[in-house]
């Protein structure tokens, strides 16, 4: 019963904490139109990456790649933090798709056959060659080794619902129903970040920041500081955004603006 007192306690001076802070400008790059595409982000080599018609495609401004694979059915996620060794999922098929930086697939892994108990949900890129895996049956995060196909768990089951995960090499982030932020690292040490406000398109940058819409606004959370800034841009709407080292890529009316961007 105490430990449910200071949590709570604690999840409220978080959310209570955070103030507006003044805005972050933006400067215009350049912009480019596309058609009837989902608009994933870019890297730092200049592709950008879309689905389209359950196509997976990676583009830039000389070259097009493009992966489908019908019988798995429908792209649930792809990671790319990789350029190198990409990422798709299809969860219907319980399957991961390895690709390499032209589409071409290195490795595919059927779960289903590796451990009938693993139901994959999530799925991110982590180090050693390794996957993040959320087992939706247990609710449990694993470590699973894709070169000798063995796996671990880390931490505890989530007792939460998920609304939102991200991963990178290190790190699992997830948001659950009441918006509370937390990760857990390689080595299964859980951090609760913060709560954060109500949201409808989420980025997790790093551990002390996020970026977030809300009513077609777009905010830049700072974990460590307790800061909310409003970004300013001039789209009354959008539908996606996405940012990478210091550029923000708005996704609107079938159109991607590119803006500079520097964080706090």
């Amino acid at each position: 019963m105490m430990k449910n007192i200071v949590l709570f306690l604690f999840l409220c001076s978080q959310t209570v904490c955070f103030c507006q802070n003044q805005k972050l400008k933006t400067s215009a790059i350049h912009s480019e139109e596309i058609e009837n595409k989902i608009y994933l982000g870019f890297d730092g080599l200049g592709n950008n990456y879309f689905i389209k018609n359950n196509v997976f495609i990676k583009q830039n401004d000389t070259q097009k790649w493009e992966y489908k694979n019908v019988p798995l059915g429908k792209i649930t996620s792809v990671d790319y933090i990789n350029p190198l060794k990409i990422v798709v999922f299809y969860e219907d098929f319980n399957t991961i798709i390895i690709l390499d930086n032209q589409l071409n697939e290195i490795q595919k892994l059927n779960l289903f056959d590796i451990d009938n108990t693993i139901f994959a949900s999530k799925i991110g890129m982590a180090s050693l060659n390794q996957f993040w895996i959320y087992n939706a049956l247990t609710q449990q995060i694993l470590l699973f080794n894709y070169l000798n196909n063995t796996f671990k768990n880390i931490g505890n089951p989530i007792q939460e619902s998920i609304k939102y995960t991200q991963s990178d090499f290190n790190n699992f982030y997830w948001i659950d129903e009441n918006n509370n932020w937390f990760s857990i690292d390689i080595f299964g040490k859980v951090n609760l970040l913060a709560n954060i406000p109500p949201w409808e398109n989420i980025q997790i940058i790093d551990t002390d920041r996020l970026l977030f819409s809300s009513n077609n606004v777009l905010y830049c959370l700072n974990n460590k500081s307790k800061l909310i800034y409003e970004i300013e841009i001039v789209e009354k709407s959008f539908q996606k955004f996405y940012f990478k080292d210091q550029i923000l890529a708005i996704f609107t009316n079938q159109q991607i603006k590119n803006l500079k961007l520097k964080l706090p």
